[in-house]
């Protein structure tokens, strides 16, 4: 995911079509009943973010109890930081971290963490408990027997940067979203998206595109379709583009933000670049920290107003006469934790 400076191509956490399908579906829907009739906007943020205090139970499907508690661990950067917590379930008895399995009927967990599916990525916030999100027969989604966060091959081999990977997936769990698709950072102008004029495709063994005999350099798009991520357009449009500004708290771009790509240099218009990361990928900028106490405040009456107006948000929604039946259920996980 986090690619250094010289990689030609880095790996890029993405989550599968059928959860990203299921997500746009309840997004549009929400925002189209997103105003109630006496024309007040709600941010529909608050429906993915997790409510200020919460105590987030995370489980574990394979992997060892060294690993877990190293997980733990890299973690507490930001539950440090914010008034939330990660309840993992130690049990001094055994020795052993909360687990969950592919056969659960019930929540055993918010946050569910597999190694067995390639990559690494993680659902959004409140998506993880959202039985709408994602398709019952895949590995990933929001119901009790699916992943909601994958580090893939950590148990056999972690990459140098793991606690960067794993604070880069968890801040994701908390509804955060990639500082590159921030709608205020301008990186979409930044961006090389198309292959330099005359350039003629030329691959490695891999088939991952390199520069062509005469050094011109195949642009974003190109670069994507080959090894290793091997994405269509509209793939890289929904994972680069800027995400739009509603429902969100919008803060300034940050280039240090643990949760801003690494992309190479030639990804860019010109080097340096505004857009190009700052940070080392293994901590949290200041800005992070600061967003995420923004986002879940320590002073009791900062957390009492995001959480009212969240209550407030489901309420209205919660009303809508034509609401669908799927996305009234998913109100209701959203309202509660299930099998809390």
């Amino acid at each position: 995911m986090y690619g250094q400076e010289n990689d030609i191509e880095p790996v890029l956490d993405v989550l599968p079509d059928s959860v990203v399908a299921t997500m746009e579906v309840r997004d549009r829907w929400f925002a189209a009943a997103a105003a109630a009739p006496e024309g007040r906007a709600y941010f529909l943020g608050d429906l993915v973010r997790w409510p200020v205090g919460e105590r987030i139970r995370v489980a574990f499907l394979g992997g060892d109890t060294a690993l877990h508690r190293d997980i733990e661990i890299a973690t507490r950067q930001i539950t440090d930081a914010c008034n939330i917590s990660f309840d993992f379930g130690f049990d001094p008895e055994t020795g052993r971290y909360r687990s969950w399995s592919r056969s659960d009927a019930d929540y055993r967990a918010d946050i569910r963490v597999s190694f067995d599916q390639r990559g690494f990525n993680s659902l959004l916030g409140r998506d993880a408990i959202t039985a709408t999100i994602g398709m019952p027969g895949e590995p990933m989604g929001g119901r009790p027997h699916q992943g909601s966060l994958n580090l893939g091959g950590f148990p056999v081999q972690r990459p140098a940067n793991w606690m960067g990977v794993v604070r880069h997936e968890f801040l994701h769990a908390v509804a955060f979203r990639h500082e590159h698709q921030h709608p205020l950072s301008g990186c979409e102008l930044q961006f090389r998206w198309e292959d330099d004029p005359g350039y003629l495709p030329t691959t490695d063994q891999s088939g991952r595109y390199l520069p062509d005999s005469e050094g011109r350099y195949p642009g974003v798009y190109t670069m994507l379709a080959g090894y290793p991520n091997r994405w269509p357009r509209d793939r890289v449009d929904h994972n680069l583009r800027p995400r739009p500004a509603e429902g969100t708290l919008i803060g300034t771009f940050d280039q240090a933000s643990i949760m801003l790509y690494r992309f190479p240099a030639v990804y860019y218009r010109t080097n340096p670049n505004p857009c190009a990361a700052t940070g080392n990928g293994i901590d949290l900028s200041d800005g992070d920290v600061e967003a995420l106490r923004r986002a879940y405040p320590f002073d009791a009456g900062a957390a009492g107003v995001q959480n009212e107006r969240r209550t407030g948000v489901v309420e209205v929604l919660s009303a809508v006469k034509e609401l669908p039946d799927e996305l009234r259920s998913a109100l209701g996980n959203l309202a509660r934790r299930p099998g809390a």
